[in-house]
């Protein structure tokens, strides 16, 4: 399905105190644009669609709607606070390819 590593998870509930959102779900989504075709949109939502899939692990829960659903199954969320960049990335196996900077990608 959808995994998000420890690490990832740390950041989105380090993320999710300074915001005043109750029953708080980070919303994953694929979206058509960037250089390659499609891109990947995230940021917190308070409610759920009954055709959303949500996956809890580690104290959080993303939810992502039923058409981004077959471009993310599989991937793999993780963040990054290293020498080489600060951030979130999605570990995709779906993508057969993406743009140089790394925003978007295609299948």
């Amino acid at each position: 399905m959808f995994e998000v590593t420890v690490k990832a998870a740390n950041e989105i509930k380090r993320l999710l105190e300074g915001e005043d959102i109750p029953n708080a779900v980070l919303r994953v989504r694929v979206v058509p644009g960037g250089c390659s075709g499609f891109s990947y949109e995230m940021g917190f939502d308070d409610t759920t669609e009954d055709t959303d899939k949500v996956v809890e692990m580690d104290g959080i829960k993303v939810a992502i709607d039923e058409m981004s659903l077959p471009y993310l199954s599989g991937a793999i969320l993780d963040y990054s606070d290293g020498l080489s960049g600060t951030g979130f990335a999605i570990k995709n196996p779906n993508a057969k390819g993406s743009c140089g900077c790394g925003s978007s990608f295609n299948v």
